[in-house]
């Protein structure tokens, strides 16, 4: 049988090393056979991440249940965010013939029919400032694209990314750097050509030269939005 108390020290001990978190005050946890719960609120989708890979790797937990939000730049309601990652999906050149709808109550609503050479489909909810993306589409690159949109938005508290990519792809490092390389271009506020992008198991580190510390900040931000990256190491110099 699991030391529960014992689990919970190392855990908050990981958080506040790795993660930079005080979980007495932001953080509840819980632990019973084998599987520690999160709940609360943190400052940054990268404290969030950084806080499920620190907990993890706690010899004696064998699962996690994820009730981690992030603290949205700007509080929105649930309608706002689902228009807003209406907005950037509809607007976005890789998503114009992307099939599009929204769960509202239970009630599914068409915005958009998949046009010509479908790129797939895609329906999204909103509970609670949490956006869940389901449907299909054609590669790992519009999954991760279509999950940082969707992180995008104002009043996204945390997004679940459950697209389905058609026909299936292996995913790998090359798909990681390739996906953020197409996200930075699409962020209007990164000079993408300024940024070096590597990826080894999982981890992205940049590099380059940019004009500010906002957007220093920006393209780690958007690489720690990418669906199944594990840490990001940020050696972007600012010049102004």
């Amino acid at each position: 049988m699991h030391d529960r108390e014992a689990v919970l020290k190392q855990v908050q001990a990981a958080l506040e090393h790795e993660a930079h978190i005080d979980p007495q005050s932001a953080i509840a946890m819980s632990f019973n056979d084998g599987t520690l719960t999160l709940e609360g609120e943190v400052p940054s989708v990268g404290c969030k991440k950084l806080a499920l890979l620190s907990a993890g790797a706690i010899g004696d937990v064998n699962g996690i249940v994820d009730r981690l939000r992030v603290t949205p730049a700007e509080r929105a309601g649930d309608g706002a965010t689902r228009d807003a990652v209406c907005k950037f999906l509809q607007r976005d050149i890789d998503f114009q013939n992307c099939g599009l709808s929204v769960r509202v109550k239970g009630q599914v609503e068409t915005l958009r029919t998949p046009i010509g050479n479908s790129s797939g489909f895609i329906e999204l909810s909103v509970e609670d400032g949490v956006i869940t993306l389901t449907g299909e589409v054609i590669s790992l690159s519009h999954k991760r694209l279509a999950g940082v949109l969707a992180w995008w938005a104002r009043g996204c508290r945390d997004v679940v990314n459950g697209l389905e990519v058609v026909p299936s792809e292996d995913d790998n490092d090359d798909e990681v750097t390739d996906a953020l390389r197409l996200v930075l271009e699409t962020d209007p506020y990164v000079h993408a050509d300024q940024i070096g992008i590597g990826t080894r198991d999982y981890v992205v580190t940049l590099e380059g030269v940019v004009g500010s510390e906002e957007e220093r900040t920006r393209a780690e931000t958007d690489a720690w939005c990418l669906f199944a990256v594990d840490k990001v190491i940020n050696h972007i110099e600012v010049r102004r």
